[in-house]
């Protein structure tokens, strides 16, 4: 009898235990916007994404790899190393500052496609964040630049969130935020500006952590 419970027992120990799986894991690569720039850390793009996501039942750890004054040449510097093994997914969101720089958008265009291309070999979904070039460059700038997210969303086949700042407009033609909703450097939004942004664009981050394997 003794033997039995003995063979049992090893059967057992033999059999694979399920995994259990954590929480997925989105890496949000970008710039201040990114960061939480001028706001106390709780109400931070990254701090309040979370929340939302929890709040939706969504079992997510975000990675605040936002880095104040990062250009889309930054983030390509550093993309390989933010995509450390944990990583399920990703949020690309850069560009802001090659518009204030008035960089190249042919230039910007590569360096997005160059970070797509490595969370493509990291087989990572992907959610593009936009920007919306304004006026002042005139508009053949305008035009290049604004073609950069949607072309790369189709050539990488990853989603899109067109414009960072589109919850901050009032009205669909408004070309800048409204103030109510920025710091006083009208660059940044404050903290009732970031929850306009999260409410606007949460749905598509539920979306990219439904793509993960997780």
């Amino acid at each position: 009898m003794v033997r039995k419970h003995t063979i049992a027992l090893l059967l057992m120990l033999l059999v694979p235990l399920p995994a259990f799986a954590g929480p997925i894991v989105i890496a949000a690569l970008g710039d201040s916007l990114t960061q939480g720039y001028g706001l106390p850390v709780e109400d931070g793009f990254v701090p309040q994404l979370q929340k939302w996501l929890h709040k939706q039942g969504v079992d997510v750890t975000l990675l605040n790899a936002g880095v104040s004054g990062d250009t889309t040449a930054g983030g390509l510097s550093r993309i390989a190393w933010t995509l450390t093994p944990d990583v399920d997914a990703v949020i690309i969101a850069l560009g802001g500052n090659d518009l204030l720089r008035g960089i190249d958008p042919a230039t910007s265009r590569e360096n997005l496609a160059g970070i797509l291309k490595v969370a493509h070999e990291h087989d990572l979904p992907v959610l593009l964040v936009g920007h919306t070039a304004p006026g002042n460059y005139g508009p053949e700038y305008k035009l290049a630049f604004d073609a950069i997210y949607p072309d790369l969303a189709r050539e990488y086949g990853v989603l899109l969130y067109t414009n960072f700042l589109t919850a901050l407009l009032d009205q669909p033609e408004q070309k800048t935020p409204n103030l109510k909703y920025m710091q006083n450097d009208n660059i940044h939004p404050n903290a009732i500006g970031v929850t306009k942004i999260i409410n606007a664009i949460g749905p598509k981050v539920k979306a990219l952590a439904g793509q993960t394997r997780k």
